[in-house]
């Protein structure tokens, strides 16, 4: 019946196209104008998506960041977005929609802070509604995590200077297509306009797709701006910029100052030109209708358009009868063999976020057959990749290697056990599993996929990531991994690459190490465990106050550095200079302290993740290091062949 029904369909669409060319004979003798669709926006009436550190107060006001935020208000960002994508582009012209768009904004203190200074708001076309931009000067527009060539077009209204992104000063407008670096800037100062003074300042963008060209007004919330002198009028095409669909609102950000960015009321309109195949409720139809009526003579003298109408009725008729007699026929059949068809066991309602067993097929089609483009990372262990299911969902698939898993002679019963195991672990510092696939010799496993990439990208990728947001890190993967540990599970395979950051930048633990080990799996059951998760911990740990990579630090590694300095007193050393001044030293050096511990050998007072998150969670005392490094503790990297590929202290 559904394979019936979606030839039916089909075959409406191709008469639509038939239909669509009769009209263009009509077009060529009435030169009718093209119909447009118009799209209309109104907040607060309408409902608006909220995105990272976000809020809408009283019902009324858009707040970016959330002024509520328990993690503090400094280095967060969030997006606003009507939560319907809006055809901005005409693909076949390469054509923007026009739109207008006024809205009301404010930049007030955060009541903690008695600053006044912050970073800033921008009106944003983006490609998609569940990522958020980078923090601080990113003003959550741009997310140096995302793929290269971002489509994004975005007017920033900017209350802070960073020379490093070619800003004049502390109070300018920006254009930006493509690029956090705006192509045209606007000292707002010169028209009488300063967004710190905690005014409410009004915003009008219009824009001109066909002819394309922008303006931008400015003024007090109370000014008309429709007859107010332009900041801004000049040509600029942004459609080499757009998709087709994309979302329409605001992101904002804060960096080491905190400020909070008020959108009081916003009004979008938009027109493009319609691409309907079925009718919908965005169709002008009484315009459509009131047109057709003016033109009906001259349409009606059009022998062409009387064939092609006379020619779609008949094939419609007769597909009609034809789907009935298919229905009538394999219905007739089905009563004559008399079969009844009985499920699989019990077919139980699953839940939908249940971990399930994947089929290569639907694995295949996740990742466009595992295309290259899909690749997000990939190690010794093999490929991780970025997937789509067939119902939307985003998720990441881990693809084992086969040489990998060879090499081991690793037991696929035992990882299958441990699979499963896992799956059942749920905690809010732990990327969840969607399920497992073992087919045809491959061997995968289907996390969600999180937007904000792994925590090596933020940690040793442009810029900085602030003190603040590293000590969270640091606690949200204590936390994760000591869960795990409670349930006697350990992860195996703790570095900055199995650390996420979430949409909220909450820092979770995924790609897990699992078993992984060969026929000498006894020999290693004791090291490759919780013990050995802590290790991994502290030397994580290192990294995220460092800034630097484990094999990063010249002649020695990273951890010979960090006792180096603990044995000459200059710990302070090894913390990453690039925070500059807000960094807190003593916090840092005491977190260096924690994370030291953790790789004392086990007899020497290694502490359980317990302990560890007691440590971070509280002022109690930590236990005092050796005064040096101890002689039979040894760097992780010479036990590296012994535990094939993972990091570990022999035990003595």
């Amino acid at each position: 019946m559904a394979s019936h029904l979606r030839h039916l369909l089909l075959l409406l669409n191709f008469l639509h196209l038939i239909s669509s060319s009769s009209t263009g004979f009509a077009k060529e003798t009435t030169n009718a104008p093209p119909i447009n669709v118009t799209k209309h926006i109104n907040f607060p009436n309408d409902d608006i998506k909220l995105l990272g550190s976000a809020r809408i107060s009283g019902g009324k006001t858009i707040q970016i960041p959330d002024p509520f935020s328990q993690s503090g208000l400094q280095h967060l960002a969030g997006r606003a977005l009507y939560p319907s994508p809006i055809r901005v582009l005409d693909p076949n012209t390469q054509t923007a929609a026009s739109f207008t768009t006024t809205f009301s904004f404010q930049f007030t203190k955060s009541s903690s802070s008695d600053s006044d200074r912050g970073s800033g708001l921008s009106f944003i076309i983006v490609p998609d509604e569940f990522t958020v931009g980078r923090p601080g000067p990113w003003l959550g527009m741009m997310n140096d995590a995302c793929e290269e060539n971002y489509k994004a077009v975005a007017i920033e209204f900017d209350a802070h200077q960073n020379t490093e992104f070619g800003d004049p000063n502390d109070n300018h407008i920006g254009i930006n297509l493509g690029s956090i670096v705006s192509t045209t800037i606007i000292n707002a100062s010169d028209f009488g306009v300063y967004f710190k003074d905690g005014s409410i300042h009004k915003a009008l963008i219009v824009y001109d797709g066909t002819g394309r060209y922008l303006d931008i007004h400015l003024g007090s919330n109370d000014q008309d701006l429709f007859s107010s002198k332009s900041i801004f009028s000049g040509p600029l095409d942004i459609a080499p910029f757009l998709n087709e669909y994309m979302f329409v609102g605001f992101s904002a950000s804060t960096g080491n100052f905190s400020q909070i960015h008020n959108i009081i009321s916003w009004n979008f309109s938009s027109v493009s030109a319609a691409f309907l195949k079925f009718p919908s409720s965005e169709t002008c139809e009484e315009k459509i209708i009131s047109e057709d009526a003016k033109d009906k003579k001259n349409i009606f003298r059009e022998p062409q358009s009387s064939v092609f109408i006379f020619v779609a009725v008949v094939v419609l008729s007769f597909a009609v009868l034809l789907n009935i007699y298919c229905i009538w026929s394999h219905k007739r059949k089905k009563d004559q063999n008399h079969v009844v068809l009985f499920p699989e066991g019990k077919q139980r309602p699953r839940p939908p976020n249940k971990p399930r067993r994947f089929t290569i097929s639907e694995i295949s089609s996740a990742t466009r057959c595992f295309s290259e483009s899909e690749i997000l990372d990939n190690d010794s262990r093999g490929v991780l990749y970025r997937g789509t299911l067939l119902n939307g969902c985003h998720v990441a698939v881990k693809r084992f290697s086969t040489q990998f898993l060879h090499s081991l002679s690793l037991e696929k019963r035992r990882l299958k056990k441990e699979v499963r195991c896992i799956c059942g672990v749920r905690h809010p510092n732990l990327v969840p599993i969607r399920g497992w696939c073992y087919d045809h010799g491959e061997t995968m496993v289907i996390y969600d996929y999180l937007p904000n990439g792994s925590l090596e990208k933020w940690l040793f990728g442009v810029g900085a990531l602030p003190w603040s947001r590293r000590f969270k890190v640091i606690k949200d993967i204590s936390e994760g991994l000591g869960y795990l540990h409670s349930k006697q599970v350990s992860h195996k395979n703790i570095n900055t690459k199995s650390v996420f950051l979430d949409i909220s930048f909450r820092a979770v633990l995924g790609d897990y190490g699992f078993v992984l080990l060969g026929s000498e799996t006894k020999r290693f059951e004791a090291m490759v465990g919780t013990k050995l998760d802590v290790f991994d911990f502290g030397v994580l740990v290192l990294e995220i106050v460092s800034g630097r990579r484990r094999s990063e630090c010249g002649e020695m590694d990273l951890l010979d550095l960090a006792w180096k300095m603990h044995e000459t007193g200059e710990k302070e050393r090894v913390v990453d200079r690039r925070m500059g001044s807000v960094v807190n030293l003593e916090q840092a050096v005491r977190v260096m302290d924690i994370g030291l511990l953790c790789t004392l050998n086990e007899s020497k007072g290694r502490p359980s993740m317990d302990e560890v998150v007691g440590f971070l969670n509280s002022d109690i005392p930590i236990p005092e290091l050796p005064l040096t490094r101890p002689v039979s503790l040894f760097p992780y990297s010479s036990a590296t062949s012994l535990c094939v590929g993972y990091t570990c202290t022999p035990f003595q």
